[in-house]
């Protein structure tokens, strides 16, 4: 069983017994995965553009909405080979309340993350705010669909557009998520989504970049495979950023079961809703109404005025839930960044505020109700001051 571990976890001394954690992975039926492996092992094709990476990629093609869907062996190198193929130097602004493959995936090709900070209600790049970081050397903006919440892609598609800027996104949150009935996927020149095992939609490990631009398609598809066009054909700086077959086969068994996932993530995410509804300090913080939405994060906002977010947090560990800070301390806090921009933290001011107090808690199709309501009494607890 994947577990992503947060890096106090890796110090600190992991409870023992039935553990509830985030980011638990939705696997679908062991008995069609196996099928499909086996006729892996009949075609002794298991990498380089197989068959069922290809079928994954129409199907997620139609879903999405998109022309093209590109997949990758992880969401990190599919955000590596969007932002080489659009042609990003200089500097692009980011979140910087998000992962830090995010800023990595920038720093890793030799182009500066500037942090813009984020609207306190969705926790999403706010447009004045990444208007008020470019300068002269910007090249594009990377917004993040943070908790599967879209960005504001119509007003950040102004903003670029006025400055002659590449807009791009960050999906990781997003799959199945929609903004004005569209699905994610088709907005700015590129959406990059990872399928990473803690993901709502995993491939075991696995990324994919959509795009409605056919050139922009084709650059990505001979990065991944080192720049080949046919056999001994290579015309473009590459590298390996295959699916395998056997993501793929992952991959496809799970998109015939999501609905279920989804179903089940609604249940969750209601049952935490109403059962915090009269917990002081503690809200849960809720998709927009009429949205499509995964509900891949049950996330918690604290009032650190009126309960404390750590407290809260040691208590859950000590009680073998394992809950996480995201996204503490913000990659502006983090290396190499905080040495680079030392005062970023002085215009991230929403930013800093909600690193403080956000707790995301367990949630998905393996956390019950009683869990919930096992979790919700420890938090009661903690908030109370109760041993």
């Amino acid at each position: 069983m994947s577990i992503e571990l947060h890096h106090d976890q890796l110090t600190d001394p992991v409870p023992t017994g039935r553990q509830l954690h985030v980011g638990r992975p939705n696997l679908g039926p062991r008995e069609e995965l196996d099928r499909l492996i086996d006729g892996i092992y009949a075609r002794r094709w298991v990498t380089n553009d197989g068959p069922l990476v290809r079928q994954l990629e129409d199907t997620l093609t139609q879903r999405l909405g998109v022309r093209h869907c590109i997949a990758m062996c992880n969401g990190t190198v599919a955000l590596e080979i969007a932002i080489r193929a659009l042609g990003l130097t200089g500097e692009v602004i980011v979140p910087s309340f998000t992962f830090v493959a995010t800023a990595h995936a920038l720093s890793w090709q030799g182009i500066t993350p500037v942090f813009a900070d984020i609207d306190p209600r969705t926790h999403n790049l706010d447009p004045s705010a990444v208007e008020r970081v470019i300068t002269e050397r910007t090249t594009g903006i990377i917004a993040v669909h943070l908790w599967g919440r879209p960005a504001p892609v119509g007003e950040l598609q102004s903003l670029a557009d006025r400055h002659g800027l590449q807009l791009m996104y960050d999906a990781a949150h997003a799959f199945d998520c929609t903004v004005g009935g569209k699905r994610v996927g088709g907005f700015g020149r590129a959406e990059v989504f990872s399928f990473h095992g803690t993901k709502f939609f995993n491939t075991f490990e696995g990324g994919a970049i959509a795009t409605d631009d056919d050139e922009l398609a084709a650059t990505a598809r001979l990065m991944r495979n080192f720049g080949f066009s046919g056999y001994d054909n290579v015309i473009h700086p590459g590298t390996n950023g295959k699916m395998s077959e056997v993501c793929a086969a992952m991959g496809l068994v799970n998109l015939d079961h999501l609905d279920t996932v989804v179903k089940e993530n609604r249940r969750a995410h209601t049952t935490y809703t109403n059962l915090l509804r009269d917990v002081p300090g503690v809200s849960v913080v809720q998709p927009d109404p009429g949205e499509a939405h995964n509900h891949q994060y049950v996330v918690l906002e604290v009032d650190n005025d009126r309960a404390s977010r750590d407290g809260i947090l040691a208590r859950l560990h000590a009680n073998d839930v394992l809950a996480r800070r995201y996204f503490w301390p913000g990659v502006h806090r983090m290396q190499p960044y905080a040495s680079a921009d030392p005062k970023a933290g002085e215009r991230l001011p929403v930013t800093e505020r909600l690193a403080a107090g956000i707790l995301v808690v367990p949630t998905g199709p393996s956390v019950s109700d009683s869990d919930i309501e096992r979790v919700v009494s420890i938090i009661r607890d903690a908030v109370d001051g109760r041993p």
